[in-house]
């Protein structure tokens, strides 16, 4: 397991752990590298990858690892303080504000972009929930739970802005980060872990595993992102040609990757990305880590694997 580094040239947080407070390091570290395999794993359908920006004007694969390395120490605080207690009105509102400090460190990085905003809530809810079984067996449908329940409290110190999700949820009804966190994660526990791991007792590589998840999750969620940039359209498309690539047998099968490539397409003509999903899987590779006992997230490896047997 990595150590507390002593400083972070990326970002100056305003609290360093020492190093007898392991489980709160390896839970950020797990965190910052699911966000990272997140953004790696190549050919996503509109989102940022190895190839290039997606659907992106302002996003880039190195922008969204300084990201991630950014707000890991905000990751970090939340595990800390999180050890110990349980779901109350006060700990909602600690951690809201470390991650309005993790916003101000995510658009520094940046220079000004939204890379992982809707992230910071949804890793850092998982994070401090898994932060209160980390010596204990524990489930990822606990977890979730216990991420439910932190929601379920409301920040009275938040700025009364209108935000993307707002402006969504008031438009199309669709319930966000917010109603996903008050629902327990139901896409990441009840979707996204089931297919990562029924893939992988399929012996599919671990990318096929883990594009099959985005798009399990895709397919069923009514992504803001998708929402919010292009309209009922657009989250039509990505959910129909999601759900094509599945009856194809997935991202494994040749004709599973034609309909991947017409879904990519699609969304780059539409200007759109799935964002949302994309959290939602990084958050899946999380909780699997944790519920494993792992120290690390497998390094994605797209283009390194051999992807070319069915799954």
């Amino acid at each position: 397991m990595r150590t507390a580094p002593t400083s972070n040239p990326i970002v100056s947080a305003p609290w360093c752990p020492s190093l007898d407070q392991a489980p709160a390091v390896r839970l950020a570290y797990l965190a910052s590298q699911s966000l990272i395999a997140e953004a790696e794993l190549t050919p996503k359908p509109g989102l940022v990858d190895r190839r290039g920006a997606g659907a992106h004007t302002d996003l880039s694969l190195s922008i969204m690892k300084l990201s991630a390395l950014a707000i890991e120490p905000y990751f970090r605080e939340m595990a800390f303080v999180s050890e110990g207690s349980h779901p109350s009105q006060a700990l909602r509102e600690r951690l809201a504000l470390i991650g309005r400090g993790a916003e101000r460190a995510m658009f520094k990085a940046t220079n000004g972009s939204n890379s992982h905003k809707g992230a910071i809530w949804i890793l850092g809810l998982l994070v401090s929930a898994a932060a209160f079984e980390v010596n204990d067996e524990v489930e990822a449908s606990q977890i979730g739970a216990t991420a439910k329940e932190i929601a379920s409290f409301a920040d009275r110190a938040t700025p009364r802005l209108v935000s993307h999700g707002d402006l969504v949820r008031r438009r199309y009804g669709a319930a966000g980060a917010r109603g996903e966190a008050l629902g327990g994660f139901p896409h990441v526990v009840e979707v996204g872990l089931p297919t990562l791991r029924s893939k992988r007792a399929k012996c599919a590589t671990e990318s096929v595993a883990r594009l099959d998840t985005l798009l399990s999750i895709m397919s069923r969620l009514d992504d803001t992102c998708l929402l919010y940039r292009g309209g009922e359209k657009a989250l039509f498309a990505a959910k129909t040609g999601a759900a094509a690539v599945e009856e194809a047998g997935g991202s494994g099968t040749a004709i599973g990757r034609q309909k991947l490539s017409y879904l990519d397409r699609r969304l780059l003509e539409l200007g759109v990305s799935p964002g949302g999903s994309g959290d939602l899987l990084a958050a899946t590779l999380f909780l699997d880590a944790v519920e494993r006992k792992q120290d690390e997230v497998q390094a994605d490896q797209s283009g390194l694997e051999n992807q070319s047997g069915a799954d």
